[in-house]
């Protein structure tokens, strides 16, 4: 055998044992959410508010339970356009300290679980809900605000005297974990249907138009689509 040929075998020898030892990488490709909203069944980091008028919730169904609105980029909606797909998912919630008073160390309220029936939406409350596709957290460096219902009990339970805003953490939980009941439809197209779905990112009232500062198709409900 010519030393050509020797060469050639070598070669094709040293490629196979390549081929062999090298493992291929597959590509990994995160679930795309529709809109461009940022959803995550956490742990995270949050802020924390409280409000009251929560009779009239974007989701369209109120609860007599603690609940709350949680940002538009989690919420998965526009102003106007009804419910996102964090309608009903139900959320573990903890304060850790006082944005505006750094001294203080407690004693804090409860820990409590909300069920998300409204939305904070960015437009007109930047500081707290003013998170974007491109800019994900808001001014105190919160990835996530929840804006707690005072009118039934949370807000009282959660917040200790004196202090009416907060920073912490978060994380969805099932909503077996929550106490109160719902309502009725306020009207048609009203959705909690995330109550019963599993954690993100499955999908239950899901998603509608723009998150904040994305660009792109504009989506109806993504579960009407696939479905």
């Amino acid at each position: 055998m010519g030393w050509c040929a020797v060469l050639a075998i070598t070669i094709f020898l040293s490629v196979l044992t390549f081929l062999t030892v090298v493992p291929v990488q597959a590509t990994v490709h995160p679930r795309a959410t529709p809109g461009g909203y940022v959803q995550t069944a956490g742990p995270g980091s949050a802020s924390f508010t409280m409000y009251t008028g929560c009779a009239q919730p974007a989701c369209g169904i109120a609860a007599s339970g603690y609940t709350a609105a949680i940002s538009q980029l989690a919420f998965g909606s526009e102003p106007g356009l009804g419910p996102g797909d964090a309608c009903g998912r139900c959320f573990a919630l903890t304060g850790t300290e006082d944005p505006y008073s750094p001294a203080y160390t407690g004693p804090f309220g409860q820990s409590i679980v909300v069920k998300v029936t409204d939305m904070c939406p960015a437009a007109g409350n930047e500081a707290w809900c003013g998170q974007t596709a491109t800019s994900q957290t808001n001014q105190f460096n919160m990835p996530v605000h929840f804006d707690i219902c005072a009118d039934t009990g949370g807000a009282a339970a959660f917040f200790p005297s004196g202090h009416y805003a907060l920073l912490g953490t978060w994380s969805e939980v099932s909503c077996s974990q929550w106490s109160g009941s719902d309502g009725s439809p306020l009207w048609p197209g009203a959705c909690i249907s995330g109550e019963n779905a599993p954690l993100w990112p499955s999908t239950g009232c899901g998603n509608q138009g723009l998150a904040p500062g994305a660009s792109g198709k504009t989506f109806r409900s993504f579960a009407n689509e696939i479905g």
